[in-house]
């Protein structure tokens, strides 16, 4: 099995990461006030969730961007590792074929 990845893919993947946390609050924001016309018509269980919802909604959108920031912090520690793991890879690669004596390969006759 061969895992290639391009050099942008984590950074690509932590931009539009990063994107979605402003937009998770906007639709969180959103959500409540396409809500607000039913807002009188809920009773007993329904109201108490709906009302516990709206008034935990900064809360909310706080934890879920709090969790937003986790991700985008392991998606940006794996893109300096991956990043730095290939600059690793070819310094080795360098270092070995100085080393390499490349003379003795050669079949050719004199």
């Amino acid at each position: 099995m061969k895992f290639d990845m391009g050099s942008t893919a984590l950074s690509n993947l932590t931009s539009q990461t990063s994107g979605s946390s402003t937009d998770l609050g906007l639709l969180i924001r959103q959500l409540i006030a396409a809500a607000e016309p039913l807002e009188g018509r809920f009773n007993g269980a329904g109201k108490a969730a709906f009302d516990m919802f709206k008034a935990n909604a900064d809360d909310i959108t706080a934890a879920l961007n709090g969790s937003l920031q986790q991700i985008l912090g392991g998606q940006s520690g794996m893109d300096t590792a991956f990043g730095s793991g290939d600059q690793e890879s070819a310094d080795n690669a360098r270092t070995t074929m100085a080393a390499a004596n490349f003379d003795s390969a050669r079949f050719s006759g004199r």
